[in-house]
């Protein structure tokens, strides 16, 4: 017969073990997700990056039956929202849309990197790639890369170039062209494209370089004059606009698109990776709302695995941290 005293701790064991249970079932991708989803955005509404993520938002939500919410915090060019994807749980209800610059360059133009794009976050998906291009605002009599050469020279200072933000494609890309171009330039950093556009078209800043999306539809309004895309061949969606390579041979190393993915905490089931993954590849391949929504931002679809996300930025971060030493562009 058990006595009382032995069969207390074998009672405490026994519950222990049935939470230990539980908790590995609530882990499970099979129940998942229980209650809404909050996505990340890292940058402020209205920007590309904000309408690439609610996209992904409305289709993963329509995949999964349940609602995923985004959440904008913006500021210090992702890092901001970084940090508050590391302050929450690694169980799949925290998400973060993220783009080239935050996994290949922003961590990377601090000399004490305030985060590590291989060890703090584990892939989701990437969703695309989308080229940049350089602009500048009417009336200043600027056509050409050549202009904006001429009038960089005349000023005392050179030229004034926003971006979205420091360590953003944006920023990294600009600062090389104007090293390139042999002028001087201060860049002027902003929270987020939209403020950095407004300024541009507003002549506070000479020049920025900006999403195609987002700068194909003040071209055509006549408040913006593109100079050159950052990509290998010219886009359908600004055909007469050239090239990097054909507006300056020597900076055809800038060629580089930008995109964009989704990434959750480091820690994260692979079970729940897989699901998510499995989400957006069925809307990138099954969803007409999804495809014609980013097709619209000449966003160009592509495959992915969840280790693609890694993979990408290990991939361009080969080519950025060389260029961020090669123009001190690293501070404290």
């Amino acid at each position: 017969m058990t006595s009382a005293s032995t069969r207390a701790p074998r009672l405490l064991a026994l519950a222990a073990l049935a939470c230990l249970a539980g908790g590995a079932l609530a882990q499970q991708p099979g129940g998942y997700p229980t209650k809404p989803i909050q996505l990340i955005a890292q940058q402020p509404p209205g920007s590309g990056s904000d309408a690439m993520t609610r996209v992904w938002a409305d289709c993963a939500a329509r995949e999964l039956g349940q609602a995923v919410v985004v959440q904008n915090k913006p500021g210090a060019n992702g890092i901001l929202a970084i940090n508050y994807l590391k302050s929450q749980p690694a169980d799949g209800y925290s998400l973060l849309s993220i783009g080239m610059s935050q996994m290949t360059i922003t961590p990377y133009v601090y000399k004490q990197p305030p985060y590590d794009p291989q060890h703090d976050f584990d892939g989701v998906a990437v969703l695309g790639t989308s080229p940049l291009v350089l602009a500048v605002p009417p009336g200043m009599g600027i056509a050409s890369l050549a202009d904006l050469q001429k009038l960089a020279r005349s000023k005392p200072g050179g030229i004034n170039f926003g971006s979205p933000g420091k360590g953003s494609p944006a920023h990294l890309l600009t600062s090389a062209l104007v090293d390139k171009l042999g002028v001087p330039g201060t860049h002027v950093p902003f929270v987020g494209e939209g403020a950095g556009l407004t300024a541009l078209m507003g002549q506070q800043i000479h020049a920025m370089t900006l999403v195609i999306g987002t700068a194909a539809a003040q071209v055509k309004a006549g408040k913006l004059v593109p100079l050159a895309l950052f990509g290998a061949q010219r886009s359908a969606l600004l055909p007469d606009v050239p090239t990097i390579a054909e507006a300056l041979p020597a900076a055809s190393d800038l060629a580089r698109p930008a995109w964009i993915a989704v990434v959750a905490k480091a820690g994260t089931s692979p079970e729940l990776l897989n699901r998510l993954n499995a989400v957006t590849e069925r809307c990138r391949g099954g969803d007409a709302q999804y495809k014609s929504r980013l097709e619209a931002m000449n966003v160009t679809l592509t495959t992915s695995t969840p280790g693609d996300a890694r993979t990408w930025a290990a991939r361009d971060a080969a080519v950025w941290r060389p260029l961020i030493d090669k123009l001190g562009l690293a501070t404290e």
